[in-house]
């Protein structure tokens, strides 16, 4: 798949980018307003798909490959374990929000919640991440019936 009509590209092209900054506008202000982590992964996952519809697999793998989205998706995973952790052996408490207690902000900052943001942050990363990968697969594999009645899946060969 090459992609689509050279409008599309070129809307995609300045779109994605107000798109992901959006998203993580949303990650970062979470403990503010609605939204959080989930919310602006979702919407950050959104600004990849949206590249790989218009311009296709390749470009779109070439700008995020699913080898970083790998990685990013289990190093999201580790940082939001280790801010747990972190609560337990500094507060006491499993998620405890230590930075709360020893940095204590103005109400409505950005930096007025401790380790929320960070957990913000680690939850935005794994689910764009997360979200990227399924569209990935779904987008690559097809289901094709095999000869003893079984449905296997298929890489989807690349249209020339």
């Amino acid at each position: 798949m090459k992609g689509m009509t050279v409008i599309v590209k070129t809307v995609t092209r300045w779109v994605k980018v107000f798109i992901f900054l959006y998203g993580i506008y949303i990650i970062i202000t979470g403990h503010l307003a609605p939204g959080g982590g989930f919310a602006g992964g979702v919407i950050i996952a959104c600004s990849y798909i949206l590249l790989m519809l218009a311009y296709g697999r390749e470009f779109a793998l070439k700008q995020l490959s699913s080898r970083a989205a790998h990685r990013l998706d289990s190093s999201a995973a580790l940082l939001f374990l280790v801010v747990a952790l972190l609560g337990l052996g500094y507060g006491g408490i499993f998620f405890g929000n230590f930075l709360q207690a020893r940095y204590p902000g103005a109400a409505f900052k950005l930096l007025s919640s401790g380790t929320i943001p960070i957990s913000n942050i680690a939850i935005g990363i794994k689910v764009a991440a997360s979200l990227f990968l399924i569209f990935i697969i779904l987008s690559v594999l097809r289901i094709v019936p095999g000869e003893d009645g079984t449905n296997k899946m298929v890489q989807d060969e690349e249209e020339e």
